[in-house]
């Protein structure tokens, strides 16, 4: 059974995939820092993207809001991590890797 966390983790500085990113996709990291604990992606196990409307303002215009990875990590747990188009006028430009699961 999967374990909510919803918090912001740290990608690996250096390791981003620079291919994906070209695509205009999130540069999956090859790791992640969370808790002081830093662990290693061992395998993607499937990737979605979650998109939804703006608003009334935007005229009902759908935009692509999260990008979605299950992972098997270093240690055999296995995450559901997502990556956030726009970050919130409130949030932190930074945080855009969170840690949403774990098995």
């Amino acid at each position: 059974m999967a374990e909510l966390i919803s918090e912001p983790i740290t990608p690996t500085a250096g390791t981003s995939d620079t291919a994906a990113m070209g695509r205009g996709e999130p540069g999956l990291p090859s790791g992640f820092t969370w808790k002081e604990r830093e662990l290693s992606v061992a395998e993607v196990i499937s990737v979605w993207k979650h998109s939804s409307r703006e608003g009334a303002r935007a005229g009902g215009d759908v935009y692509l809001r999260r990008h979605y990875y299950k992972l098997r990590m270093s240690d055999d747990s296995v995450w559901t991590v997502y990556f956030v188009r726009q970050t919130p006028k409130s949030g932190n430009p930074k945080r855009r890797w969170f840690l949403y699961t774990i098995e």
